[in-house]
C-alpha cells in the first residue's frame, strides 16, 4: 500500500500526517506514547487529503473549526474502531469519562479496554480522544502528553485557564 506523509507545524508541536487512497491514516505527535508503524511504501509528499487535513487543523487551532470533514482510514481492531468512532460523537468543548464512553458503546464494564483503545487512537484531535477524562475530572493519559491535552481542552473552552494541570491527575 502506497501512501504519502508530511509534517506540519502546530501550536502543540510538529504533527506527522499520513494518508493513502482510503483517507487520513495518521496524525502523530512529535513524541507519541504509541508510535504507529506505517510500514513500507510511504513517501514524503502531498495529496488532496493531506492538504485538507492541514487546512482543517489550521482552522481548528485558530478557533474557527469545531468539526472535521475528512475521509478517515484508521487501522485497528473492530473494537478499537468502534471506540474511535464513538470519539467523533463527543462535541467540541465537552468532555466525557472513560466510563461514559464504555457505557455509550454498550460495554459498561469495559472501561480499561476503552482506555487502551483510546490510547491507540491514530487520529488524535480529529477523533478527539483528548475529550476523554477520568471519572473524577482528572486529565489522564494522552499520547501527546498532558500539557498538550490541557492545551486542546483550553482551546475548546472545556478546561478553565486557571486549572492546575498537576493537581488533576
Amino acid at each position: 500500500m502506497t501512501g504519502v506523509r508530511t509534517t506540519i507545524g502546530s501550536p502543540v508541536g510538529p504533527l506527522l500526517l499520513a494518508a493513502d487512497e482510503g483517507g487520513l491514516r495518521l496524525i502523530e505527535f512529535a513524541s507519541p506514547r504509541h508510535p504507529v508503524a506505517l510500514g513500507d511504501g510511504w513517501v514524503d509528499g502531498d495529496s488532496a487529503v493531506l492538504d485538507a487535513a492541514r487546512a482543517q487543523l489550521g482552522e481548528y487551532f485558530a478557533g474557527t473549526r469545531r468539526t472535521f470533514d475528512l475521509p478517515l482510514a484508521p487501522r485497528g481492531t473492530a473494537f478499537q474502531r468502534s471506540v474511535w468512532s464513538a470519539l467523533a460523537g463527543i462535541p467540541y468543548g465537552a468532555t466525557v469519562s472513560y466510563q461514559d464512553l464504555a457505557t455509550r458503546l454498550g460495554a459498561p464494564t469495559a472501561t480499561r479496554a476503552v482506555g487502551a483503545a483510546n490510547g491507540r487512537n491514530p487520529l488524535p484531535i480529529v477523533l478527539p480522544c483528548h475529550r476523554v477524562i477520568g471519572a473524577n475530572g482528572a486529565l489522564t493519559g494522552f499520547g501527546g502528553g498532558l500539557p498538550t491535552k490541557a492545551f486542546l481542552l483550553r482551546l475548546e473552552g472545556a478546561l478553565p485557564d486557571a486549572a492546575d494541570l498537576f493537581a488533576m491527575g
